[in-house]
Order: structure tokens, then sequence, then C-alpha cells
């Protein structure tokens, strides 16, 4: 189903630049916001071809997110140097912000 949706959707928009995840963070958070009664998942699956241009204030939103039953997961596709997405897994150090950590 996922794969399907991909393909459907890359028929409908033109990717382009600055490639910014906090909007669509924000907008899934919202949802999940809203679902808190333990029925409902959330999994946000980003694809993109560009390096994230809005770091800190997506690291904000993941943090934001991360006491919400979401997961994100991020996939880049492309040549693109996507070596500084690595911070946002949280495998080497615990994914931070202005002092405030992911949960």
């Amino acid at each position: 189903g996922v794969l399907d949706a991909y393909h459907s959707c890359l028929k409908k928009i033109e990717l382009c630049e600055p490639t910014n995840f906090a909007p669509i963070i924000h907008y899934v958070s919202k949802v999940a916001k809203q679902n808190l009664t333990g029925d409902k998942y959330f999994i946000l699956l980003i694809v993109t071809d560009g390096i994230i241009a809005d770091m800190t204030v997506t690291k904000e939103a993941i943090v934001d997110a991360s006491l919400l039953p979401i997961s994100i997961i991020i996939v880049g596709v492309g040549s693109a140097d996507f070596s500084s997405m690595t911070e946002l897994d949280g495998d080497m150090e615990q994914l931070n912000v202005n002092g405030r950590y992911a949960a």
C-alpha cells in the first residue's frame, strides 16, 4: 500500500527546494494529538531527494512529537549528502535541541 501511494503521489507532485520537514511533522503531530486514546498509531514516511533546509526546526518538531504515537521514517533517495540526517535518528546521541531531549 505504501509503495502504491508513493507511485501515485509521484504523478501528482513536483519535487522542489527547499526541503522542509517541520511542516509535515507538525501536521502529523496535530492529528496524533487528537487521537490519544491508544487505538491509533501513526507512521510518517518522508521520502526526500534533498538535504533538510530547516534542521533546527525539524529537530524541535521531532522532540515535540517524541511523546506522541508517531514513528518518523526518513528515506533519502538520489545523490545528495544525507549524512547530517543521521543526527535525527538518535542512535549515537539522544536527539536534543535547545536543552530539550527526545523521549
